[in-house]
């Protein structure tokens, strides 16, 4: 699928997440959600984002906005990583990468030479309104969750 862009409606999912329930994006109408996009749990960069995103987890809800990280591993695994890390963030897993793909983050990647399908880390800010206000696209991990947070208070602004 297509990359989507600003403005656009965001599409819709409703998967699996940590501790056996299920997170959809309907249930985030009305407030501001940030949806990021990381590769693999337990991983260096995907633990450091996770927890940047943790700390300020607090301050995410002081102003309004729900937390939701998604990779293609399971919810076992999302489990094992939440209590490993002492996460505070709603984990949903997309072992069938359809919102991956719908959010055009599945995407083909290299390294030391050899291509495979894997998730570009991407960010989405989501609006209560169901649009993407802003995309990070190819995150870099320090100082992101700062970034995001700061576009979440000048969207409330």
């Amino acid at each position: 699928m297509a990359d989507i862009g600003i403005g656009a409606e965001a599409p819709d999912f409703n998967l699996p997440r940590d501790g056996g329930g299920r997170v959809s994006l309907t249930e985030f109408k009305g407030k501001p959600l940030v949806l990021f996009f990381y590769p693999k749990d337990d991983t260096a960069g995907c633990t450091a984002e996770s927890i940047g995103f943790t700390e300020l987890a607090a301050e995410f809800q002081k102003a309004g906005a729900a937390l939701v990280g998604m990779s293609p591993d399971s919810v076992k695994c999302h489990d094992r990583f939440i209590k490993k890390h002492n996460l505070a963030v709603a984990l949903a897993s997309d072992e069938e990468k359809t919102v991956l793909q719908a959010y055009g983050v599945w995407k083909q990647k290299s390294m030391y030479g050899r291509t495979y399908m894997g998730v570009e880390r991407t960010t989405f800010l989501i609006r209560a309104d169901g649009t993407i206000a802003t995309i990070w696209q190819k995150v870099k991990v320090p100082g992101h969750a700062e970034a995001v947070l700061k576009a979440v208070l000048d969207l409330a602004a």
